[in-house]
């Protein structure tokens, strides 16, 4: 039995690499965010934060065409828009953060999709919305590729100030003043993550790139580093098969990409030796 079909779309055409270079360095950046959305218990933020940046997405599409620029812009401008609301209703009501959140990704959503309908293009909607390998070109690429390595550089960076106040904010704000600067350097990497990801795997589907892996390595390690680098691990095998699977059957991308990385998960959740389902012992009880 031939393993070729494992890499052949790789070796024979452009877009694919281009898309498994791109997917595979976004992983890698995500992946990690996701790490720490989680451990903040604020894991709506990355999807409300995929949400939100539709309107300013679809924005910029309306003012200037399919324009990666404009786009990017517009999203990004909106992402940080959601992220600075939901931050300013949770602090000023008291409100729950994952309720402000959910509260708010729905409205952005609707409003998102409403104005790309206006342009009357539901092709570029759906890429949009779950992504093309064809949408990797060089240019998208070289963003990819840039967003990762400033995200990975700024991360390690701030991996001791996120650390301490994602475990222990009250102290953290005892020894240190740049807790909410280092949380909201934090917010744009995860921001700038999920508008350079909606090219090739669609604003719905980046997040799940962002999060599925980051649950998965938690069933497999307890200490973070190793749960960093997991993540970052499974993000690019999920961004290879994914990408395989969407090419030999036809499918989207970001869809093909997503349930890879949810079974990766389903897998972790079943056998992973933290806490996972099959590694648990079996408790009777006797009457």
């Amino acid at each position: 039995m031939t393993l070729e079909w494992l890499w052949s779309p790789f070796v024979e055409f452009t877009f694919m690499r281009r898309a498994l270079f791109g997917g595979m360095a976004l992983a890698c950046s995500a992946a990690p965010l996701g790490v720490f959305l989680i451990l903040r218990r604020v894991s709506m933020m990355g999807d409300a934060i995929a949400h939100g940046m539709l309107p300013g997405v679809a924005l910029g599409f309306l003012l200037a065409g399919f324009s990666l620029p404009s786009m990017t812009l517009g999203g990004l401008l909106a992402g940080l828009g959601m992220a600075a609301l939901a931050t300013a209703i949770t602090r000023r009501t008291g409100l729950r953060a994952d309720a402000s959140l959910a509260a708010l990704y729905p409205i952005s959503l609707a409003a998102g999709i409403l104005l790309l309908g206006l342009a009357g293009r539901r092709l570029d909607l759906m890429h949009i919305l779950f992504g093309s390998a064809l949408a990797v070109d060089k240019d998208v690429l070289l963003a990819m590729l840039s967003v990762s390595a400033t995200s990975v550089v700024v991360l390690a960076t701030l991996f001791r100030l996120l650390l301490l106040d994602s475990l222990d904010p009250l102290f953290m704000r005892g020894v240190s003043r740049y807790g909410p600067t280092a949380y909201g350097l934090f917010l744009g990497l995860v921001v700038i993550n999920l508008v350079v990801g909606f090219q090739a795997i669609g604003a719905l589907m980046v997040i799940g790139l962002m999060m599925l892996p980051a649950a998965a390595a938690r069933f497999w390690s307890r200490q973070l580093l190793p749960i960093l680098l997991l993540a970052a691990i499974l993000g690019a095998a999920s961004v290879w098969l994914g990408l395989l699977l969407s090419f030999h059957v036809g499918l989207a991308t970001g869809p093909c990409i997503v349930l890879v990385a949810g079974a990766v998960y389903l897998l972790s959740v079943l056998f992973g030796p933290v806490h996972g389902v099959c590694r648990q012992p079996f408790v009777t009880t006797h009457h």
